[in-house]
């Protein structure tokens, strides 16, 4: 009996000993953490998105790519952060540029100023997915309505800012035409400004996105670039301000520099402003008094298709002030 007892102790314990040196080797064997995302460039949108593209080709955010670093204050502004170059300080890269990669643990390289990307998320983890249609062989035509709303939502999951994320998209521009970016600290942005780097405190949505960067195709018309509606402006405005409220608000945090500070208070004047006229909706008075971007979302949601002109269209850019 005690030799039975033995061989079955020593067994259990060949067992535990392959299951640790099985574990072990599925360890070392397991695949990598997915990197970072990391943007492909433009060239990527391009076979798709031939009119978005021309488009682009046409504005200050494409033609920035060669002149930004030319203008009298770059240097300034660039040296005052600890710089040498608009393309090659981080600073300066987390707005001004795309900083496109091959491939994953591949060195980020300054390809372009801001593109698709910049606005609709870096594109390694969600392109596969935004352009399956159903197969290798399913055009966009003919993918079926279960397969649209799930490709839909995964390519958000994977990090994709659809042009239907209308809060996504103007929380983006905000970051940077608000002098915002989540990753510039205060002692950078107090450094930037000291050197007359520019904040417009006046960035409004409908204004700098109604203009030359305006890309709407979208069917039955997909050849058209679509305008706004008095209505679709409407809501695009509120949007904008929701965005612009909750970027000032944080921004206030950053830094005590007085010129930030004045900016910063200016942008968040402005947009409380122009929320306070929004009556019919009650998220407004939410997010005015709790500025949280998920407030915001929630009033953003709450506005979707209506017609809110009668309470802001007199706020809203005239059409030849467009940028």
């Amino acid at each position: 009996m005690r030799a039975i007892g033995f061989l079955v102790k020593a067994q259990l314990a060949t067992v535990g000993l392959l299951a640790m040196i099985f574990a072990g080797l599925a360890t070392i064997s397991a695949p990598p953490a997915s990197a970072e995302p990391f943007a492909q460039g433009d060239k990527v949108c391009l076979e798709c998105h031939k009119a978005e593209h021309a488009v682009w080709a046409e504005t200050k955010h494409f033609k920035s790519y060669r002149k930004a670093h030319k203008n009298k204050k770059a240097k300034a502004i660039v040296k005052a952060i600890g710089g040498r170059s608009m393309k090659k300080t981080a600073a300066c890269k987390l707005c001004h540029y795309t900083q496109v990669q091959k491939a994953a643990g591949k060195k980020a390289s300054v390809k372009s100023g801001p593109s698709c990307e910049s606005c609709h998320g870096a594109s390694s983890e969600w392109l596969n997915v935004h352009n399956n249609f159903g197969g290798p062989s399913v055009k966009m035509a003919d993918e079926d309505a279960g397969h649209k709303a799930s490709r839909i939502k995964d390519a958000a999951a994977a990090g994709m800012i659809w042009a239907s994320n209308r809060y996504g998209v103007a929380e983006n521009c905000m970051s940077c035409h608000g002098l915002n970016n989540a990753e510039l600290d205060g002692k950078t942005l107090s450094a930037m400004l000291n050197a007359d780097h520019p904040l417009n405190p006046d960035f409004e949505l409908v204004r700098y996105s109604q203009g030359s960067v305006r890309h709407r195709y979208y069917a039955p018309k997909a050849t058209e670039n679509a305008e706004m509606s008095a209505a679709e402006l409407s809501v695009l405005f509120v949007e904008g301000q929701a965005a612009k409220l909750v970027s000032a608000t944080d921004a206030l945090s950053k830094s005590d520099d007085a010129r930030y500070q004045a900016a910063q208070k200016k942008r968040l004047a402005g947009a409380t402003a122009a929320l306070a006229a929004v009556k019919s909706v009650p998220e407004a008075a939410a997010l005015l008094s709790a500025p949280t971007a998920d407030n915001a979302r929630k009033l953003v949601a709450a506005i979707a298709g209506k017609d809110l002109s009668g309470e802001v269209g007199s706020l809203l850019p005239k059409k030849a002030d467009y940028k």
